[in-house]
């Protein structure tokens, strides 16, 4: 298969020409890339702490150097500008290094998971003519050297092989090498050029969006809007050079991306970085004192019987969590330690909301908030219409801002259903506008449900309808539904019902599970529990009803 080269005419849905000039005249969107724009931080706080993780501390300027160094290193390894790169990436510096570096060469990332397999690969690879794969060769639970190696037979264009981590003599191209050969003053230049002719409205990166289907959607995020959205993060919460980001989720993650790794480089402040596990986070946000920490919800029991949580904790503003439902539990146990309590709520297709700081318990205990920026606008929309609902009631929560896109690459079908004719992008979340204070001076958004078929697993988004698909290709289930059943630690989890196929005895849990594996697909992905009906209901015209089913389930197993 050829390379898909993405630019601005490569099915990209621009920003309407008026409001690009707006978000410019207000200074929200500037004429850099990525790369440029963490250069200017740089200048200014050259020997600032630019990064932090448990073997790593570098400064701005080392940063810089490095991701120059890599830049150059891709781009003698035979990779050209616009070419796309799958990432399967952890949580360390040669990571972020890898970022800044691809970005500073021209090149496409295409950010994945590292628990993605061959079924999500295959789709991704497919859908961006991605020609080089950049794995973490270390990782415990997984070898992804192995895996890259597999998806290289199964997919030739896949012809580059990058690594993170990898033993000598192995692994393709590392990283780590490539971060300590200095350019030189021709390879700088070359960069140079290459960012000049960047057309800052053709996408940067390449992010994946679940969806409804069972085909990833490519979201394609600019230059320009991209940074915004990590300094509209900055500016929300007041960060400085000063301050100390803590975060543990996947840090090619939109969540780490928006509003902690460009939060902290467009301000100067240092990202520390790690896995969300107590034995490492801890202890590192103890050592730098770390000023505020973005988390799922779900590690915070641990946290809190950690001997080691007050220490982690002390210098610590406020707690963001993030990715599941926040139950009133968890909310008045960090309070109760002293730790200030608030929540946000985002999607990879933009928009971000974030509790205020100043806002009252009960706010922050119950709501995601209000938009990140003044420039974002949001409706609530009686579902599938362009109908704003009353005030009060449930609606589809849509937007459009500058940095929520505009379409995803390359589907045009696609988003007539996502946006509305006037470019709003419909979340699929059901939500509520709330008021608090004596006379309402307090408004923020209730999140109620959702329209779209989706399991939220922690944030981690599971398309109901591409397991259902799978599913039903065994040969002893006539028919399946996936629905999310209730949990505690990550929100939500998946929970399949079927009806075996005439004769046949249903398969077993592990069975659909091993069924699953042998497709090739990510794990998160499969259902943790088993329900078997004679037959699935139905309404009056086909159509599996999945209300009733989720209110058949107890409390989960």
């Amino acid at each position: 298969m050829s390379t898909t080269r993405i630019t601005r005419e490569h099915n990209a849905v621009p920003y309407p020409v008026d409001i690009v000039e707006q978000y410019r005249a207000a200074g929200i969107w500037r004429d850099d890339t990525i790369p440029q724009a963490l250069r200017r931080t740089a200048d200014r706080y050259p020997d600032g702490l630019a990064l932090a993780t448990t073997t790593e501390r570098w400064t701005y300027r080392e940063l810089v150097r490095r991701a120059d160094n890599v830049a150059a290193g891709l781009l003698r390894a035979g990779l050209t500008p616009g070419d796309a790169v799958v990432l399967q990436v952890g949580n360390n510096a040669h990571t972020v290094a890898s970022w800044y570096g691809i970005l500073r060469a021209g090149l496409l990332p295409v950010c994945t998971l590292t628990i993605h397999r061959r079924h999500e690969i295959t789709q991704i690879t497919t859908l961006t003519g991605a020609v080089a794969h950049l794995v973490q060769a270390d990782l415990s639970n997984f070898d992804l050297l192995a895996f890259a190696a597999e998806m290289a037979e199964e997919r030739p264009q896949l012809a580059t092989l990058l690594s993170i981590g990898a033993p000598t003599g192995q692994g393709g191209v590392h990283m780590e090498d490539l971060e300590l050969v200095d350019l030189s003053a021709a390879e700088r230049e070359n960069l140079d050029a290459i960012e000049r002719d960047t057309d800052l409205a053709a996408p940067a990166v390449l992010q994946l969006s679940g969806g409804t289907t069972g085909t990833p959607k490519i979201i394609p995020r600019l230059h320009p809007e991209y940074w915004y959205n990590g300094l509209a993060t900055a500016e929300w919460w007041g960060f400085d050079s000063s301050d100390r980001l803590a975060f543990g989720l996947p840090v090619v993650h939109n969540a780490a991306i928006a509003n902690a790794l460009f939060a902290a480089h467009a301000v100067g402040a240092a990202l520390v970085l790690d896995t969300p596990k107590a034995e490492s986070l801890l202890p590192l946000m103890a050592e730098l004192g770390a000023t505020w920490l973005m988390s799922p919800p779900g590690v915070m029991p641990e946290y809190l019987a950690d001997d080691r949580f007050d220490a982690a904790f002390q210098s610590v503003r406020t707690c963001v969590l993030t990715a599941a439902p926040v139950s009133r539990r968890i909310f008045d146990g960090l309070q109760e330690r002293g730790v200030h309590v608030s929540q946000a709520f985002g999607m990879t297709e933009g928009l971000f909301l974030f509790t205020p700081f100043e806002a009252c318990d009960e706010l922050r205990a119950t709501t995601v908030g209000v938009p990140v920026s003044s420039f974002d606008e949001v409706r609530l929309l009686v579902p599938d219409t362009e109908e704003v609902v009353a005030a009060g009631e449930i609606g589809e929560l849509c937007v459009r801002g500058p940095y929520t896109i505009r379409g995803y690459l390359g589907e045009p079908e696609r988003n007539r259903d996502a946006f509305t004719t006037d470019g709003f992008y419909r979340t699929g979340d059901l939500a509520v506008q709330r008021e608090f204070g004596e006379f309402g001076r307090e408004v923020s958004y209730l999140i109620s449900g959702r329209t779209k078929d989706l399991i939220n697993r922690g944030g981690e988004k599971i398309n109901a309808e591409e397991i259902e698909t799978l599913l039903v290709q065994h040969a002893r289930v006539a028919e399946v539904a996936l629905v999310a059943m209730p949990d505690e630690r990550l929100g939500e989890r998946a929970c399949v019902y079927i009806a075996a196929a005439p004769g046949q005895e249903p398969p077993t849990l592990a069975e659909l599970c091993e069924f699953l594996a042998a497709l090739g697909v990510a794990k998160f992905k499969w259902p943790e529990r088993l329900e078997v009906l004679p037959v699935l209901p139905r309404t009056n015209i086909g159509k599996i009803q999945k209300v009733q089913l989720r209110g058949l389930l107890s409390a989960p197993q």
